[in-house]
């Protein structure tokens, strides 16, 4: 038997999920059908690659040679395909954006990747990470949570790279006692009357943490809650027109609330997660800068959130490009149109919420 792209694949795809239940199911294999096939695989290759347990599978001798091979046989495959499909004038590429899909995001992608078509398209977490699985979107941008169960896409046969790290704040009404605190602590959310996401939204998992960790006596994670909903956007109009409090990332944040940080915050991913073979290096490194540099740009609209991620530079390398290199000094950007059109952009947009929220009051 010839090995060929598919059995390197299959190969990846097991020692990244860990164990053959779970690369079965990354590959939409029956279980069985997927053992035969590494038998076979084995068997050409001279030897096992895995030492199988209950608990999962491991890398013998050969399979610590091989494996990163096939690895870089799989990548180099997927990036052919992403080359020739992007020759292709009718291949665009599909994003989809859960929760933070600013229109300007997409004028600045636009400026970038001048010579794509791109395409935009907001829904839940889970919904995003399957369209990316099953080819309906080239990428998409997601939460996730690395410490919480329940947040992390099971993307094991996908591309992902975390886009930027962000601290989940309280979100209050303008006029709260609160909003005059540098910050809050968390013992102290449970008196707050609430406005909270569904047990089915990604971000429930993150309040759990919050308003009611185990370790707390039932007493003190009794918290009052008006409303369950199933956005952040949705989130914030409570907050704001019921004089209710929230829990929201930055990102989550609208006009007419004001965001106070918490004592030691819980922190969430937003990710880019891709379908291997969709989108070539070139355009991955130009979206995931794109983004980034966006990012930035609106976290200078965010009230506070600037000044915090300056204090708090360490704890955001990935944002470092785009940040002043000292104190009074901005960087000198090699995109600098870009990047003035996208805060010019993303002002815009904020002033126009801003009206918004004037409107209804």
């Amino acid at each position: 038997m010839d090995i060929e792209i598919r059995h390197a694949r299959i190969i990846v795809t097991v020692h990244a999920a860990g164990s053959i239940s779970r690369g079965a199911g990354e590959l939409g294999l029956p279980q069985p059908s997927l053992t035969a096939q590494l038998h076979r695989i084995e068997k050409a290759v001279g030897g096992e690659l895995f030492v199988r347990s209950r608990t999962g599978v491991k890398l013998t001798e050969l399979g610590e040679r091989l494996v990163p091979l096939f690895a870089e046989l799989v990548r180099r495959a997927d990036e052919v395909v992403a080359v020739v499909g992007a020759s292709s004038s009718a291949a665009p590429l599909r994003l989809g954006n859960t929760e933070w899909t600013p229109p300007a995001l997409r004028d600045a992608l636009h400026t970038v990747l001048t010579d794509t078509v791109v395409r935009t398209e907001t829904l839940d977490a889970g919904a995003a990470v399957t369209a990316v699985r099953e080819g309906a979107l080239s990428a998409a941008l997601v939460h996730a949570v690395p410490d919480l169960p329940g947040t992390e896409p099971p993307a094991h046969t996908l591309g992902r790279v975390r886009i930027v790290r962000e601290p989940v704040w309280l979100a209050l009404p303008h006029d709260h006692p609160l909003t005059a605190r540098a910050e809050v602590d968390a013992a102290e959310l449970p008196r707050l009357t609430w406005v909270r996401h569904s047990p089915a939204h990604w971000f429930h998992t993150v309040e759990e943490a919050l308003l009611a960790p185990p370790g707390r006596p039932a007493s003190a994670r009794s918290a009052k809650v008006l409303h369950l909903v199933n956005s952040q956007r949705e989130a914030m109009r409570w907050v704001h027109d019921m004089g209710v409090a929230a829990l929201t990332t930055p990102s989550g944040a609208t006009a007419g609330i004001t965001l106070v940080p918490l004592v030691c915050p819980e922190h969430v991913e937003m990710r880019l997660v891709w379908r291997r073979g969709e989108v070539t290096e070139q355009t991955l490194r130009q979206l995931v800068e794109t983004v980034r540099e966006y990012y930035a740009a609106y976290a200078r609209t965010v009230p506070g959130y600037w000044q915090w991620l300056l204090d708090h530079r360490r704890d955001h390398p990935e944002l470092h490009p785009f940040l002043p290199v000292s104190a009074g000094q901005e960087r000198v950007s090699g995109r600098s149109a870009a990047h003035q059109q996208g805060v010019s952009a993303v002002r815009q947009h904020r002033l126009h919420d801003n009206h918004t929220a004037a409107e209804r009051r």
